[in-house]
């Protein structure tokens, strides 16, 4: 990384973008390592526990356009600030009073889903700072914080064995209230002036047919990731008796390589070109997922199964970005809007019909083979729309 890049910005808020961006995330999916000790204390069916785990990241889709205006209104760090503070009173509520029914863990995911609607803060934050050249380069360091869903997966079991789930929440503040401390002192938000949007900016998106594929892609890649991040653990406790802490340890080895393949995704969408990349991505994904909707090879056959369609899955959200600023390089802040709550309403069908067809039928097969035929349907999309794309989108652009 040359010195251009650290001379050309602001590394204090670049840092601290990531930062909230990672414990964000981390917060964000905390109950889906814990759904086994939260289902078991409050009574909870498996539907009623995909739901749980699923309602923060229909909250967190839903939120980030809000959170979008908000940092448009008051500022983005300010924006990060206001966000921070409801996430630590929330979870400092549930640590102090308790979660004690289904109603109450349905309510404290509502208010993490503020924390996954830290996407359209952390981002903005970071990118304004940067020129053109240096956008891959912060985009990239910024938007590494989706890792923290590995830290929960690795850490929240464990906690939650040692010192019960409920303290679990107590205990995320810790981190939290050191972040708040260090965002409100050193991040600041770029000099200027930036276009503010409103709603008639998303409703004129989506208009436009080509939105609506960016959306269906992305909740497919993205909401593939988010969906199953949340839901292994249950799986893997309820296909093959994992104990809460071994369950956690395999869903965080299948996060990490989705998480670490996101940006490598946008590397390999740029050399071969975005929808090359993301028609081999639904090709492999179905043909995975599939696979393990048959139970080959135990655990290990379906861990390994689900490392390999987590990576493609984290390579198809890297190549959905390499694609939006080239058809979309006038409306980027918009769209990112859009195709983020796209995907995270992907995560949340995902998770909830996954727990929902487990309880209706015993297995985790028709739901696997379901998320399948989605990703072999996507495949088929973007073979029919890729012809046009090459066709009518302007002659100056990257690979497509």
């Amino acid at each position: 990384m040359d010195r251009s890049f650290w001379r050309s910005g602001h590394t204090p808020t670049l840092f601290c973008s990531f930062l909230y961006f990672d414990l964000s995330f981390m917060v964000w999916y905390l109950l889906g390592p814990m759904q086994v000790q939260i289902a078991t204390a409050l009574g909870l069916s498996t539907q009623a526990r995909g739901f749980m785990v699923a309602t923060p990241i229909l909250a967190g889709a839903l939120l980030r356009v809000f959170m979008g205006f908000l940092a448009d209104r008051v500022g983005t760090k300010r924006a990060g600030v206001i966000g921070q503070i409801v996430v630590i009173a929330a979870l400092l509520c549930a640590w102090q009073f308790g979660i004690h029914s289904f109603a109450g863990i349905m309510f404290l995911g509502l208010f993490l889903g503020v924390a996954g609607a830290s996407f359209a803060v952390a981002l903005p934050l970071a990118s304004r700072w940067y020129p053109p050249q240096h956008q891959g380069t912060a985009m990239g360091i910024a938007g590494a914080g989706n890792s923290g869903t590995v830290l929960a997966a690795l850490f929240a079991p464990m906690l939650a064995t040692a010192l019960g789930w409920q303290n679990v929440f107590g205990v995320a503040c810790i981190p939290l209230v050191l972040l708040l401390i260090t965002y409100s002192r050193f991040a600041k938000d770029a000099p200027g002036t930036f276009m503010k949007k409103d709603v008639s900016d998303y409703l004129r998106m989506l208009r436009d047919s080509d939105a609506w594929w960016f959306m269906f892609f992305y909740s497919l890649t993205f909401g593939g990731f988010s969906g199953f991040a949340s839901a292994l653990p249950g799986y893997f406790h309820d296909q093959f008796g994992f104990d809460p802490k071994t369950a956690g340890l395999a869903t965080a080895a299948c996060v990490f390589a989705g998480s670490v393949m996101r940006p490598l995704g946008g590397v390999l969408a740029d050399r071969i070109g975005g929808t090359k990349s993301l028609l081999v991505v639904f090709a492999s994904t179905s043909v995975l997922i599939a696979t393990a909707g048959f139970h080959v090879g135990g655990s290990v056959g379906a861990l390994t199964l689900f490392i390999m369609a987590m990576l493609c899955l984290g390579a198809g959200n890297g190549a959905v970005f390499q694609l939006v600023p080239q058809r979309f390089s006038k409306e980027i802040a918009v769209m990112t809007g859009l195709i983020g709550m796209a995907g995270g309403i992907g995560g949340f069908a995902l998770a909830a019909s996954l727990g929902a067809i487990k309880q209706a039928t015993g297995d985790y097969s028709v739901g696997l083979w379901l998320f399948s035929f989605l990703a072999a349907l996507g495949w088929v999309s973007l073979s029919g729309v890729k012809a046009r794309w090459r066709t009518s989108w302007s002659a100056g652009m990257v690979r497509v």
